[in-house]
């Protein structure tokens, strides 16, 4: 069995060795001998929509990201990374699903999300944005999976918001915030397309026969209707005269 990896906690407290001390020290001092120079090398800014996650010799800085403004790293023992935290979307690529009633059907979504914590986006996953990119279309696969065709066609609000709260959930320990998830197109084979064409045309021409057929109904009883109030005035008429 594979031991679980470990995973940054936001109250995880970093401990440094005493060789990191040492280095430490060491280059501040470099830094004040070589002053202005090494400003040019210290001093980094991040935007507002920015967060720097700084390591140094290899363990995560205390005090989480850093941002947004300016921030001091100290050459050769610091290192840092950018995180963009404004949304961001993409487009799962049309997938095939074999739906509940066994109907083979491709369906593509797109998927907004944004970074809520910058400092385990970069701890806890390699790349959060590729690894939510493949969770999400495995996730629309195995949401339609359990759908019928009909269900697919009608409810892709609900398919939404289900796909966008599990998605949601799974991404939490990566640092992402889903926002917002949109089925976008639901595709079935042509040959299905074109019986359900055949089957709408039959509908519509079932339903303009029973029109017609009612139509003729009421003419032949307006008729009727008519006749029977000639044949009473006629009657009255030849009793008026034989009077």
């Amino acid at each position: 069995m594979a031991k679980p990896t470990a995973s940054y906690k936001a109250n995880q407290v970093v401990e440094f060795t005493v060789c990191s001390w040492i280095l430490t020290i060491f280059s501040y001092v470099l830094v004040a001998f070589t002053l202005p120079l090494s400003a040019c090398l210290c001093i980094k800014v991040v935007q507002e929509y920015e967060r720097a996650v700084i390591f140094r010799l290899g363990r995560l800085m205390p005090g989480g990201a850093k941002g947004p403004g300016i921030f001091f790293v100290l050459p050769c023992i610091d290192s840092y990374k950018k995180i963009d935290l404004r949304v961001v979307s993409f487009d799962v690529p049309p997938q095939e699903i074999l739906s509940k009633d066994s109907v083979t059907v491709a369906v593509d979504a797109v998927v907004y999300f944004r970074i809520s914590n910058a400092t385990i986006s970069v701890t806890n996953v390699e790349d959060a944005s590729r690894s939510t990119k493949l969770l999400a279309q495995t996730t629309l696969r195995n949401i339609l999976g359990t759908r019928t065709l009909a269900e697919m066609l009608s409810d892709r609000e609900a398919i939404s918001h289900q796909m966008q709260c599990t998605l949601d959930e799974a991404t939490d320990p990566w640092g992402v915030k889903v926002e917002r998830v949109e089925v976008k197109d639901v595709r079935l084979p042509l040959q299905l397309q074109r019986a359900m064409a055949a089957e709408a045309e039959a509908t519509r021409e079932a339903g303009a026969k029973v029109i017609a057929a009612e139509g003729e109904q009421k003419a032949s009883q307006a008729l009727r209707e008519a006749a029977e109030v000639v044949g009473i005035s006629l009657i009255i008429d030849i009793d008026f005269n034989l009077n």
